[in-house]
């Protein structure tokens, strides 16, 4: 059986439990292919992962990694194939786990093409950030589409990530006014560079004020929220009237006690998701919506993953170290 390389999480706990190690090939199954990965995007849910926090959904790999790029080297290429993708074509693919690897089965619905003058780093960037910032900031957030209408506002907590850097530049795309949150000057600076209006040293300014202060006391219309706990009601106060908070991760905290009554008042919706346990079928729909309104842009040149730093892939522990310094601006890659 064909051996690969792999990087597996011996047991929960610090970056050095990642360890490089053999495994068999994978092989992929009805609808599936096989990707001879070049480089892999490292995430918060991989961290999350590796502390025993964050178990993978029933049937995917344990090996950590939700982001790949490669060549897509064989399987079911005659199934869902919207992209007319083929063996020997350079892709891009969100997974649910196995990113870690040589060779990473995704299905194919979960595939994009490379977009054009990309390099394999800049490609492996793209799958878990945009999926996520797509499904949630336009897709449940409505931005642009809610009660301000077609330019409206949004806050974006922690502007500095790779969750935060793309939902600036998608933002900023889109027409829409951008506030963001960092914590220092050159992270502000960052955002701005990217497309923030506004951006907001948490350390040391409120955020509520700052938004209140720049709007005239209306608020935002959505709020990307990161932290939750008790920014929650915070972020309540600052939205404007139709406002919706969108949660998709709690590093604050998971808990928080609201004003049920400023949410009929306002006519505020609360709402989250998370994304790797979405069905194929829901996230082979996102992947049709990111090439049709986001790849163009992407191949424009409007739109572009920042990368902060790049690992061998021999490295992850301390591509996690970096990770959980967050001293970075963008994405943090392996690379094989």
């Amino acid at each position: 059986m064909p051996m690969m390389q792999v990087i597996e999480i011996s047991h929960p706990g610090a970056p050095d439990v990642l360890q490089l190690a053999e495994r068999p090939m994978p092989t992929p199954g009805p609808g599936e292919v096989l990707i001879k990965v070049a480089a892999a995007g490292v995430n918060r849910p991989d961290v999350f992962q590796r502390k025993g926090n964050y178990p993978p959904p029933p049937g995917a790999s344990d090996l950590p990694g939700l982001e790949v790029s490669g060549t897509l080297v064989e399987g079911d290429v005659d199934h869902d194939n919207p992209f007319a993708l083929k063996r020997g074509d350079s892709v891009c693919a969100l997974l649910a786990g196995g990113g870690y690897a040589e060779y990473a089965v995704a299905p194919l619905s979960q595939c994009l093409p490379s977009p054009k003058n990309f390099s394999m780093i800049e490609a492996a960037a793209l799958p878990e950030n945009y999926f996520t910032v797509w499904s949630n900031l336009f897709e449940r957030g409505q931005l642009g589409h809610g009660e301000g209408g077609p330019c409206e506002s949004v806050l974006v907590q922690g502007g500095s990530s790779g969750i935060g850097v793309t939902a600036i530049q998608l933002a900023h795309a889109f027409g829409q006014r951008i506030f963001a949150t960092a914590g220092n000057a050159e992270k502000c600076t960052a955002c701005e560079k990217l497309g923030a209006d506004i951006a907001i040293n948490y350390r040391e300014q409120d955020f509520v004020d700052v938004v209140k202060q720049n709007t005239g006391g209306r608020g935002v219309d959505v709020i990307l929220d990161m932290v939750a706990g008790d920014y929650i009601p915070r972020e309540l106060d600052t939205l404007a009237e139709g406002g919706r908070l969108v949660i998709i991760a709690t590093l604050g905290g998971s808990k928080a006690t609201i004003d049920a009554s400023l949410l009929m008042r306002r006519r505020i919706v609360v709402t989250g998701s998370t994304l790797r346990a979405r069905s194929i079928a829901f996230k082979g729909t996102l992947a049709r919506q990111l090439h049709e309104k986001v790849w163009p842009l992407l191949e424009a040149g409007k739109v572009r993953p920042v990368i902060h730093d790049v690992f061998p892939a021999a490295q992850a522990a301390r591509a996690h170290a970096l990770m959980e310094s967050s001293e970075h601006i963008g994405k943090i890659m392996l690379q094989w």
